[in-house]
C-alpha cells in the first residue's frame, strides 16, 4: 500500500458517512410530510363533518321554530277579529337555551348534551301588512295605481328620499309585472324582485333601499295596511287625507285599546268619512301576511332564517322561505335581543 491510499480511503469513508446523512435527513424530512399531510386531510374531514353536522342540526331546529310560529298564528286565527300588537304572536322570543324548551316538553326526554346547552334560539312574527306593499303601485289592470303611488310618494317625501328613484321604481314594476303576464313583453324587462333587498333590479339604490326596509314589503298581490300594527309614518303615506299629527294621533290611540273596525279609527283622529271610506282596499284592522324571523346561535356560528307566511283561516302555508349563511357570533348576536328591521 502507497503512503496516497490511506487518505484516499478516509475521504471516501466521509463522503459515504455524509451521503447516508443527507439519505437519512431527506427520509425523515419525506416522513413528516406525509405525516402532517395526513394530519391535515384529518382535521379537514372532521371540520367538513363537523359543519355539516352543525348545518343539519341547524336546520331541523329551525324548521322546528317554523313549525311552533306557525301554531301560534294558526291558533290566533282561531279566535277570530282584528290583528294586533297585543296579541301573543306579537310578542317576539328572546334568545333562551334550547335545553330550557326540551325540558318543558314532558312527554319528550330532554337532551342535555354539551351541543344543545349551547343552542340559543331567538326571533318574532311580524305583521307584513303594517308596511306598504310595494306591489299596490300596480292595479288590476296593470297600469300603474295613481293613489297608491301618491301615497309613495308621501313616504319618499318623509324619509328625505329622492321622488325620481320612486317614477323609476313604479315604471321598472309596472315592466317587470307585464313580463310576468305576457309572452309577448321585451325580454329587456327587468325581474319581478320577490324581496325588499333585490329592489335593486328595479333601480332603486342600496342608501335608498336600506331608508325604505323598516316601512315596505313586497307581497304576491295588493293587499290593504292594518291600521292597528303599521307605523305612524305607514298611516301618514298610506291615508292620503291623514296629517302626519292625525297618523301618530291614531297610534297613541291604538295602544289604549285596539281598534275593532275601521270606523273606530275613524272616530279616533275625528276624520272625514271619505278617509276611511267603506270597501277601500287601503287599510283594514287584520292581516294575512306575516314573515316569521328565527335566529340560532349554536356553538359559535349565527343562522337566520327568514319566512313569509300567507294565513288563509286556521291554514297557514309558507310562501317564501330563505336562510343566511352561518356567520361568527358577534356582541350583538349575545345581546338576547330578536332580529329587527327588514
Amino acid at each position: 500500500m502507497t503512503p496516497r491510499a490511506a487518505p484516499l480511503r478516509r475521504g471516501s469513508r466521509r463522503r459515504a458517512n455524509g451521503a447516508a446523512l443527507l439519505s437519512a435527513m431527506l427520509t425523515v424530512a419525506l416522513v413528516a410530510t406525509f405525516a402532517a399531510a395526513a394530519l391535515w386531510q384529518q382535521w379537514r374531514s372532521i371540520e367538513v363533518e363537523t359543519a355539516e353536522r352543525a348545518r343539519v342540526q341547524a336546520a331541523w331546529v329551525l324548521v322546528g321554530g317554523l313549525d311552533w310560529a306557525r301554531l301560534v298564528l294558526r291558533e290566533d286565527g282561531r279566535t277570530g277579529g282584528q290583528d294586533h300588537l297585543g296579541e301573543p304572536w306579537a310578542v317576539p322570543l328572546q334568545e333562551a337555551r334550547l335545553s330550557s324548551f326540551l325540558a318543558a316538553d314532558r312527554n319528550a326526554g330532554a337532551d342535555t348534551s354539551g351541543e344543545v346547552l349551547d343552542a340559543f334560539l331567538s326571533g318574532q312574527i311580524v305583521d307584513l301588512q303594517s308596511l306598504m306593499n310595494v306591489s299596490n303601485l300596480i292595479d288590476d289592470s296593470g297600469k300603474i295605481s295613481s293613489d297608491d303611488l301618491h301615497g309613495f310618494a308621501r313616504l319618499f317625501e318623509t324619509l328625505g328620499l329622492p321622488q325620481a328613484q320612486l317614477d323609476t321604481l313604479a315604471e321598472n314594476l309596472r315592466l317587470a309585472a307585464d313580463a310576468s303576464a305576457a309572452s309577448k313583453a321585451s325580454p329587456l324587462a327587468p325581474l319581478l324582485p320577490q324581496r325588499v333587498e333585490q329592489l335593486a333590479w328595479l333601480g332603486l339604490s342600496e342608501n335608498t333601499i336600506s331608508v325604505l326596509k323598516p316601512y315596505i314589503t313586497i307581497l304576491p298581490y295588493r293587499t290593504p295596511v292594518n291600521l292597528n300594527t303599521a307605523s305612524a309614518e305607514v298611516i301618514y303615506a298610506t291615508v292620503l287625507q291623514l296629517s302626519m299629527a292625525d297618523a301618530q294621533r291614531l297610534v297613541a290611540a291604538r295602544e289604549r285599546s285596539p281598534f275593532r273596525g275601521i270606523e273606530e279609527a275613524r272616530l279616533a283622529v275625528g276624520a272625514e268619512a271619505s278617509a276611511f271610506a267603506a270597501g277601500q282596499v287601503n287599510v283594514s284592522v287584520g292581516s294575512r301576511f306575516f314573515e316569521i324571523r328565527s335566529r340560532l346561535r349554536l356553538d359559535k356560528l349565527v343562522t337566520e332564517e327568514h319566512a313569509v307566511v300567507l294565513r288563509d283561516g286556521l291554514d297557514v302555508r309558507v310562501l317564501q322561505r330563505w336562510r343566511t349563511a352561518p356567520t361568527p357570533v358577534t356582541d350583538e348576536h349575545q345581546t338576547g335581543a330578536p332580529p329587527v328591521g327588514r
